[in-house]
């Protein structure tokens, strides 16, 4: 059954009172540099509504906050553009952020809260480009969708180069805070790019990007399968790991079983890389209210049929280890002791990505009605497999692992592993 979704407004939305920086153009830090980082990312938050009794409707309350938040956040109303010299940075015109206003002509019960799998398309739920410029030129578009429970979506794109995504929970939280009628943000943003490491580097030719034929797949962990792993790795090892570790080592071992038992070769380098906040080792102290891209890709690779092979504690603590190398990594890095750059990274069906999106603020944002209920990244590229950790919707409780990381042939016995494991605390 088809749930009709019609856009009623489009526009631009302008800083709503003059910024500090008007007509200026900022240079961007080397990371937000990172040519990897020119895309967008999408996603849907999705919110009840019916608990709180507001002036003006939804659309209305977040499109007068987004205006005020663009005054602190005045890049966000900007465009990307590109120097001479082909570096790209941010000229702050003050143009605004493109802002789709939509209804949905159901309540959020019929479709499940946009529950896996969605019965409204994405694409009906995210902003249409804005004309005649570019989505990776313009940094933040939103469309906000009402519902006939009195619920709404809020579809967000923005351009990673702008900001991590602590950077652009941030913001967003940011907007929430007016649209509560606060008179400020809670974090004030600052800017700050000059003070992200530029070791010096040698020039490196394009990552080569082969698209890969991949198949998603959801599973749900409970914080039941996840003790059960943290008190096996306490037992093994008398420290403690966490929920992301859990989910990232059974994740990883999944797919590599999935590879091995098809023939990949139980001798051959698997790789998983996450991407680390690193606020508190690049920026001298001044991390609070930093919005741009700041992180390091920890990466950790092993022969497959070691992956495979072993008890999820062993690759808990082979994860753990990488993790601890972060400070020092991040140190070499800085004054280029690397031969090469750790964020020219490598897109081969041998690596597995993971993305972390249950700690980036986003599930916190509350426009006056409530944090939301759901929260739907979709952070997919057709040359990198990916996994990424999210919450299930409300009231549901635990991991949820939402992956694109496997061709056809494997997907039945990643599916089984990545299953297998969540209904094992139930036995």
């Amino acid at each position: 059954m088809g749930f009709a979704v019609t856009r009623t407004s489009r526009s631009l939305v302008a800083p709503s009172s003059p910024t500090t920086a008007a007509g200026v153009t900022l240079p961007l830090s080397a990371l937000d540099r990172v040519p990897g980082l020119r895309h967008l990312v999408l996603s849907l938050h999705v919110f009840d509504g019916a608990t709180a009794d507001r002036k003006g409707t939804p659309a209305r309350v977040v499109r007068e906050a987004l205006g005020k938040a663009l005054v602190d956040y005045y890049p966000f109303a900007g465009r990307f553009v590109e120097t001479e010299g082909g570096e790209v940075r941010v000229a702050c015109t003050g143009e605004g952020a493109w802002f789709v206003e939509a209804t949905a002509a159901c309540g959020l019960e019929e479709v499940r809260h946009l529950d896996h799998p969605m019965a409204i398309p994405k694409e009906e739920l995210l902003p249409e480009p804005a004309p005649g410029v570019s989505p990776l030129d313009m940094p933040l578009m939103m469309q906000v969708t009402e519902f006939s429970c009195g619920g709404f979506v809020v579809g967000l794109i923005s351009v990673h180069t702008i900001a991590d995504g602590l950077g652009a929970g941030q913001f967003i939280n940011a907007v929430g805070d007016y649209a509560r009628g606060l008179s400020k943000p809670r974090v004030s943003p600052v800017w700050a790019r000059d003070l992200v490491p530029d070791p010096p580097r040698m020039p490196a030719p394009p990552p080569k990007l082969e698209l890969l034929d991949l198949r998603g797949h959801t599973v749900d962990f409970s914080p039941d399968h996840i003790a059960m792993i943290k008190a096996d790795f306490f037992a093994s090892t008398g420290q403690r790991c966490s929920a992301f570790d859990v989910c990232v080592a059974k994740t990883w071992q999944s797919r590599t079983r999935a590879l091995v038992l098809s023939g990949f070769g139980d001798d051959s380098p698997v790789h998983v890389c996450f991407f680390a906040n690193t606020r508190h080792l690049m920026l001298a102290g001044a991390g609070a209210g930093f919005y741009g891209n700041c992180f390091y890709p920890v990466t950790v690779t092993c022969v497959s049929g070691e992956v495979a092979a072993g008890e999820v504690v062993d690759v808990v603590r082979t994860v753990r280890d990488a993790k601890a190398r972060l400070a020092g990594d991040v140190a070499r890095w800085a004054v280029g002791g690397f031969a090469q750059d750790p964020y020219e990274l490598r897109f081969t069906y041998d690596s597995l990505f993971v993305s972390d999106w249950t700690r980036l603020g986003f599930l916190e944002a509350d426009y006056g009605w409530g944090a939301p209920t759901h929260v739907v990244p979709f952070s997919y590229h057709p040359f990198m497999a990916v996994a990424v950790i999210g919450a299930p919707p409300v009231p549901k409780v635990g991991a949820r692992v939402m992956t694109m990381c496997v061709e056809e042939a494997h997907l039945p016995e990643f599916r089984d592993q990545m299953n297998a494991f969540a209904s094992a605390a139930g036995k």
